[in-house]
């Protein structure tokens, strides 16, 4: 089952999330709205509502886990399951760490993994900026953590050049495409889906 923006929502209320990590996931959806759209009009299909249902729910978790040593992905991809929506699942357990990456095709895994790297809190920034951002505030001074964190960004600096051979304009650019004056609740695009 794929929710509707209304039942994210409902989620996100019966979960307790605050609402700066609802306003982070709003605009990951906002962004990720932009990648399918536009990718739509190169002619690659995605599912919009599966993208923006990934993108609402990608940090379910997170307030349960905050101050905690829990993987709010992995805690958040059970509930996705307990709530019968296995397909929203697979997103949420890897927007973290992609573990499933495809060399061809693009797909919703994979937009919303990289929609969450282009934001920071409430903001739209660079793939370098949330780098330094996620350096500072998790690997610390532990040099394992930082490897790995390193790791998954080279990793999301090449699905960024995957993504944006298909469209016609550049990561430099998403920030000004997004009317960061709006989220999804208000958006007449999201809210029938």
């Amino acid at each position: 089952m794929i929710p509707t923006a209304e039942d994210c929502f409902a989620y996100m209320k019966q979960y307790e999330m605050l609402d700066n990590i609802r306003d982070h996931s709003l605009l990951v959806a906002r962004v990720a709205t932009l990648f399918v759209e536009s990718l739509h009009k190169a002619g690659i299909m995605i599912s919009l509502e599966k993208v923006v249902a990934g993108a609402l729910l990608h940090d379910i978790a997170k307030t349960s886990c905050l101050d905690t040593e829990k993987d709010h992905a992995a805690i958040g991809r059970e509930i996705c399951l307990k709530h019968g929506m296995p397909e929203i699942a697979e997103i949420v357990g890897q927007h973290v760490i992609l573990k499933s990456h495809s060399s061809n095709n693009i797909n919703a895994i994979e937009l919303v993994y990289y929609s969450d790297k282009r934001v920071n809190h409430d903001k739209v920034v660079s793939l370098e900026d949330r780098l330094a951002y996620i350096l500072e505030r998790y690997a610390q001074d532990n040099e394992v953590r930082r490897r790995a964190i390193m790791m998954n960004f080279k990793k999301c600096k090449g699905l960024e050049a995957k993504i944006f051979q298909q469209l016609d304009f550049s990561p430099s650019q998403v920030a000004e495409l997004i009317d960061e004056s709006l989220f999804v609740k208000e958006d007449p695009r999201i809210q029938g889906l």
